[in-house]
């Protein structure tokens, strides 16, 4: 029994230290530091943009696509971006983001269905964003923690992976592109 519960253990010890330091959440901001081009939340996430994207479920199977008409306004160092999302199993789904630039290229954002703040920084071509999201009644209720990368490609576009987790679990993944229109 000794000999099961320290096999247990390590095994669990492993698994944490392989989702903290060799995995997709194991990435840092400053890993991207002086990557380019250089993205900004103003000027990136502003005006009209398209998404279309897919969802897969914990076995890595799609689960789920869309897409999503977005638009981004700025006054200042405050902004909004409004996402209408379409389904491919039918359902809608509207958003509104609040974001907030802070110092350091450190940024907040807030949302109807997000527990309290969303957190991000800018870095390169990189912005990462960590956030706790209530999902709809209709897709189970769950809360979930989710880690947002986006990443500005040469051509202007935007590729979006995002990762959800329950009970430190992944449960879902995002990948979408998001161009400007």
């Amino acid at each position: 029994m000794k000999l099961f519960t320290l096999f247990l253990m390590m095994t669990l010890a492993l698994v944490y230290v392989k989702s903290r330091l060799f995995s997709f959440r194991a990435q840092t901001a400053s890993d991207y530091a002086g990557l380019g081009p250089a993205i900004s939340l103003r000027e990136h996430l502003n005006g009209e943009i398209l998404s279309e994207g897919l969802i897969y479920g914990p076995n890595g199977r799609v689960t789920n696509s869309f897409v999503a008409k977005m638009v981004g306004q700025w006054d200042g160092n405050k902004g909004t971006l409004s996402e209408a999302f379409t389904y491919s199993n039918g359902k809608q789904q509207n958003r509104k983001w609040f974001l907030t630039m802070g110092n350091d290229n450190r940024f907040t954002a807030t949302a109807d269905d997000i527990v309290g703040e969303a957190t991000g920084e800018v870095s390169g071509a990189t912005i990462r964003m960590d956030y706790t999201i209530v999902l709809p009644e209709d897709s189970g209720g769950h809360t979930l923690n989710v880690t947002d990368w986006l990443y500005l490609t040469e051509s202007g576009v935007i590729m979006n992976r995002s990762e959800m987790r329950k009970f430190g679990l992944k449960v879902a993944e995002l990948v979408a592109t998001m161009r400007p229109q």
